[in-house]
């Protein structure tokens, strides 16, 4: 049983909506990071590779630009394949969240960002009610995340 705020019909239907973008993990992957660091190139500050890079098909070609989406693709896959186990979800999302305020020192905000610019996708591709069954999810993460940054201190 899980201690998330999301019923096993939810669990089922937001596994579906991830389903359809995961399937292009690679590709979908770098168009949200794409799409973040176009719409909010501050972002692009924590990559040093990638501060150079101003046009977006310049960062598509990347490969670290590639690799990081194909990065956040899996984490999340990680944590929805265990949206239905609190201590498996836990076991990803706290390490993850750890390493990114203490080691990597990320801004919270832009876990917030990186889902919405998900969920625009998702609308995009496969419309609102692909976007609405995946929208808990994103914040069970965001909220999972954003304790654990508390928890170091910020």
């Amino acid at each position: 049983s899980s201690t998330m705020s999301l019923s096993e019909a939810e669990v089922q239907s937001a596994r579906g909506a991830w389903e359809k973008i995961y399937v292009d993990s690679e590709d979908n992957g770098t168009a949200v990071l794409v799409r973040m660091f176009t719409e909010h190139p501050d972002t692009k500050s924590y990559f040093t590779h990638f501060k150079g890079m101003d046009s977006a098909e310049e960062m598509k070609q990347s490969d670290q630009v590639r690799g990081h989406g194909k990065k956040v693709f899996s984490a999340i896959n990680d944590m929805v394949q265990h949206l239905d186990n609190s201590e498996a979800f836990l076991g990803i999302v706290t390490p993850l969240g750890k390493k990114h305020a203490t080691q990597l020192k990320i801004d919270p905000k832009n876990f917030r960002i990186i889902c919405d610019i998900i969920l625009q996708l998702m609308e995009e591709k496969f419309g609102g009610d692909c976007k609405a069954s995946f929208e808990k999810v994103t914040n069970e993460i965001c909220t999972h995340l954003n304790n654990i940054y508390k928890e170091e201190g910020w």
